[in-house]
């Protein structure tokens, strides 16, 4: 099926006057097949762009929830090779570009060009590197070019100038802004420091797209995030969701979370 970039959707979704929801899940949790349903869901009932975390025995960016979600996985037996299972799984059912979160050393390990060839075989956008850092990544850069992928790279509230520059130079698809220090998981109050991160990447480049994640659990910080970003980046409302009330809920949450955007 025809589908649309990252940097597509976002764009026309802003340009419509509509928001965009990114929404986390972890590949593999509870069950290789299980997340590849939980993602389709996700997919059909509001979320713009997916995500798929690859589960990793040191995760040091990530909250307590989506930490308990990919060890389940990984006792499951989860692979790194599987991940490819399940973006192909989600992209022959839906034409939601779906990008994978991994740190880096198990790509590395993988091996970075067969590693793009593997994800653009099985339709997957591109990659979200939260531990690699723009001025390091030429091995990544180069496969993603060949490949034709993605390349999110993160900015932060202690970036400085030219690290905004080289994330905005360098990402395609969009430059996640990482709305607080610290890990992952919702707080009753975005971090106004989000809004600093995204001013940082605009001044740098205003062409490009910035998604805010990190600390967004609610609608109304869904619809906030959209009224100064490109999209808002949601991960441990909905692993909480499906935990506590699997697939049927996990539908309701991205539901309440997408239901402000529309205009």
């Amino acid at each position: 099926m025809a589908r649309k970039t990252t940097a597509q959707v976002l764009r026309e979704n802003k340009d419509s006057g509509k928001g965009s929801l990114v929404g986390y899940f972890p590949a593999g949790y509870p069950s290789v097949e299980a997340s590849i349903e939980a993602a389709v869901a996700m997919c059909e009932n509001g979320v713009d762009v997916l995500e798929l975390g690859v589960p990793y025995s040191d995760p040091v960016m990530d909250g307590p929830v989506i930490q308990a979600a990919t060890l389940t996985a990984l006792e499951q037996g989860f692979k790194l090779k599987q991940i490819f299972d399940v973006v192909r799984g989600v992209t022959e059912r839906v034409d939601t570009p779906v990008l994978v979160m991994t740190y880096w050393n198990p790509v590395l390990q993988y091996g970075v060009d067969r590693f793009a060839a593997d994800l653009a075989a099985a339709g997957g956008a591109g990659l979200i590197t939260p531990d690699l850092i723009p001025d390091e990544a030429n091995l990544w850069l180069t496969a993603s070019d060949a490949h034709n992928l993605d390349r999110v790279f993160l900015a932060a509230p202690t970036s400085t100038e030219t690290r905004f520059e080289t994330a905005a130079k360098l990402s395609r698809g969009f430059v996640y802004a990482v709305s607080t220090m610290g890990i992952t998981g919702a707080r009753a109050e975005l971090d106004a420091l989000a809004q600093k991160v995204v001013g940082g990447v605009r001044k740098a480049d205003p062409a490009q797209l910035t998604c805010v994640g990190i600390g967004i659990s609610t609608a109304e910080q869904v619809a906030e995030v959209n009224g100064y970003a490109d999209g808002a980046i949601v991960g441990s409302a909905f692993v909480k969701a499906y935990a506590e009330g699997g697939i049927e809920a996990l539908k309701a949450e991205v539901q309440a979370l997408a239901s402000n955007l529309a205009r």
